[in-house]
């Protein structure tokens, strides 16, 4: 495989994407810093296909990422291929509004062919092509210029070994038949509203036991405040207002600017800065929550009780037994909340009662909630028997 050099100018970057908008995947990975920033800063991208390989300077001046873009978004004849792309995605995302399509991941692909959970690229890389990575530039300062052999090495390697690890797994995919699952999956994973921060839906990520209207009206007000403060200066929200400081300020709000001096978490200052100001109109602006945005109790935790507990108890049992029997990873099947959900009553909207995996695992679950399922023990293995109404 041809290793580029470093890709700093548009004319090497487009020449490169003209390629790699022939192959029928290309596979990315970027390196990237957000500890002090709301959006990540992006610092480099790798991509790569089966016959050649770059890394890609985006901090470089003057350099246009419009050709790289197009490629992720706009061009769905290459399959685009990343490993555990969550903020991968989101960073393609805040710089286009879209997310790359066709999509494939292989720490998702990895848990259908029964390889764990959540496995991390070091240990995909050892199972299927036994290297070891050197992760000693893992930590590094991605933002700092220049970088170096060694940095870059690294960073490359991610995409040259995911290029020749993604054909042994489809290779695999295609002997189980599980390709509609990871199909389902990524469609799920791809959409794009999955990383739309949107201020009006950022009180829902504040823990706060109240459920007053108008306690959560202020919650709404004040996170949506600072919601846009975070972005506008770019700094991550904690920076601007802990989560425990906006929902104190919900359930017990100052009367004037002045108590900001008197709130803990808030600096001094604020009883007479802009901020403060800004702080105290969107408490004034608040209104009661309406009844349709009102948190459901199925979204705050369903009510088990004890006999619930135990249902739920069981259906991890099963998960397990059915994840075992299929070789599958569980968390790919159902997540606990769902199984508790599930226990408690709850029908509508889960995942483990739709798609594929209702047909692999829901199924089984409702008819095991529904006393139409028992246990058993047979070989020396714990089993599960359906009756024939379930049949």
């Amino acid at each position: 495989m041809h290793i580029h050099p470093l890709i700093t100018d548009s004319a090497a970057l487009a020449d490169l994407c003209a390629r790699l908008a022939t192959a029928d995947y290309v596979c990315v990975d970027t390196e990237f810093m957000r500890e002090n920033s709301y959006y990540p800063e992006l610092c480099l991208i790798q991509i790569a296909d089966d016959k050649e390989a770059a890394a890609i300077d985006p901090m470089a001046p003057g350099i246009d990422l419009k050709p790289l873009l197009d490629l992720m978004v706009e061009n769905e004849d290459v399959l685009k291929v990343f490993h555990a792309g969550g903020q991968d995605l989101e960073i393609v995302y805040n710089l286009t509004g879209k997310t790359p399509y066709p999509l494939f991941d292989t720490q998702v692909a990895a848990m259908a062919l029964g390889q764990g959970e959540q496995v991390g690229y070091s240990n995909l890389v050892d199972a299927y092509l036994g290297i070891t990575v050197d992760k000693g530039a893992r930590f590094t300062d991605w933002s700092r210029r220049p970088l170096d052999a060694r940095q870059l090495d690294y960073a490359i390697a991610d995409v040259t070994h995911l290029s020749k690890i993604f054909p042994k797994m489809l290779n695999r995919l295609r002997k189980t038949g599980r390709g509609d699952w990871l199909d389902e999956e990524m469609e799920r994973i791809g959409n794009p509203a999955n990383y739309f921060n949107d201020p009006d839906a950022a009180w829902q990520r504040v823990r706060i036991n109240s459920r007053k209207p108008e306690v959560l009206g202020r919650l709404k007000a004040l996170a949506r405040w600072r919601e846009l403060e975070a972005q506008g200066k770019d700094l991550p929200r904690g920076r601007i207002v802990k989560d425990e400081t906006i929902a104190d300020l919900a359930g017990n709000p100052p009367k004037k600017q002045a108590d900001l001096a008197k709130v803990r978490g808030l600096s001094g200052t604020w009883a007479g800065n802009d901020i403060g100001g800004r702080l105290m109109a969107a408490l004034a602006d608040a209104t009661p929550l309406p009844a349709a945005e009102m948190p459901s109790r199925e979204e705050r935790g369903p009510s088990l009780g004890k006999e619930g507990a135990l249902v739920a108890d069981l259906l991890k049992l099963l998960l397990k037994i059915r994840a075992r029997d299929i070789n599958v990873a569980a968390r790919l099947l159902a997540r606990s909340d769902e199984l508790e959900a599930l226990a408690a009553g709850q029908r509508d909207k889960l995942p483990i009662l739709q798609g594929w995996r209702y047909e692999q695992f829901g199924r089984d679950a409702l008819a095991l909630v529904e006393g139409r399922m028992a246990f058993s023990v047979g070989g020396g293995k714990l089993k599960m028997t359906l009756t024939e109404a379930a049949e």
